[in-house]
């Protein structure tokens, strides 16, 4: 598929807004600065387009989330002055939405089932690399389990040229990624029943009827396998903007895996400040969160604000 999804804002229905975009955290530990910069970018954008601003918490994954993460991840928001225009949504609470998508999927012919261990697919992966081969699933399931037990369940890529897959990003620029030969047949639902974040993410913003998402550049590599699976379920792709994530020391993206620490709220605006300045905007810290936004918002608005 190389169809380019437009990269130009959304219009207006009635005088107000139909920008809707979304920040959508996962509980695994409480917000850090990392975390900051893409809600900061993605509140800002819907800000600057005078539209609607959501949190879904990102569930989905239920051995990775901590308890109580959730309740501290909205209450750092509010405390930031970052409060959704909708009830906050939950993966978790979802999950009859992403099965009735998968079994659309699977009746169109979409999607197979997998028997493969994870120890299986990555001495082939080794084994390609040794023969300068990509790094893409190698498809062993496509035409049957040969003996195996169904463990996964992935989503069938084209090929050729119907692989490519070709983006505008606001940041980022004009992205393209071969399906084939770059990621191959991606899993939808995994071996421990889990539904994989590809899936959900598509149908939760879809179902929300998201139009803008502003998130970190560590997400732009999914983001064909997105729009793809946008194009099999035949809903909308939306326009998409991926921030340069925040780095340690040692050059990788922040994370709690790479020692991020949780964020001060002691000078709420100062820690506002500092996020706003890994996104290019400089300006001096104003006293008060409504001069904040007020200032940083019209500053986002010169770069990617409506026309």
């Amino acid at each position: 598929m190389s169809r380019l999804p437009s990269g130009s804002p959304q219009g207006t229905e009635g005088g107000v807004s139909a920008y809707r975009g979304r920040f959508a955290p996962s509980p695994t530990g409480p917000l850090h600065i990392g975390s900051l910069v893409a809600a900061l970018a993605s509140f800002l954008d819907a800000r600057a387009h005078r539209g609607a601003w959501i949190v879904r918490i990102e569930d989905v994954d239920g051995p990775r989330t901590v308890p109580g993460a959730d309740d501290d991840i909205l209450a750092t928001l509010a405390r930031l002055g970052m409060h959704s225009d909708e009830p906050p949504v939950w993966q978790s609470r979802r999950f009859p939405a992403y099965e009735a998508a998968f079994e659309r999927l699977r009746a169109a012919g979409f999607v197979y089932p997998c028997g493969c261990t994870r120890r299986e697919i990555a001495d082939s992966l080794l084994n390609a690399h040794a023969r300068h081969a990509t790094l893409a699933y190698p498809g062993t399931c496509r035409d049957g389990l040969h003996g195996r037990a169904p463990r996964a369940w992935r989503l069938r890529v084209p090929d050729g040229d119907a692989a490519r897959v070709s983006f505008v990003d606001r940041w980022q620029g004009v992205q393209s990624q071969d399906l084939a030969t770059e990621v191959g047949d991606f899993v939808l639902k995994r071996a421990d029943g889990q539904w994989a974040y590809q899936l959900a993410v598509v149908v939760d913003d879809d179902d929300a009827r998201i139009t803008h998402i502003v998130r970190g550049a560590d997400l732009l590599d999914s983001t064909a396998r997105q729009i793809y699976l946008q194009q099999c379920l035949h809903v909308t792709t939306p326009d998409y903007l991926h921030v340069p994530v925040v780095t340690n020391a040692d050059g990788e993206k922040l994370s709690k895996q790479t020692g991020a620490m949780a964020l001060n709220l002691d000078d709420p605006v100062a820690t506002l400040a500092a996020a706003a300045r890994h996104l290019g905007i400089e300006m001096p810290p104003p006293g008060s969160l409504d001069a904040f936004y007020s200032a940083a918002t019209a500053e986002w608005a010169k770069r990617f604000g409506p026309p």
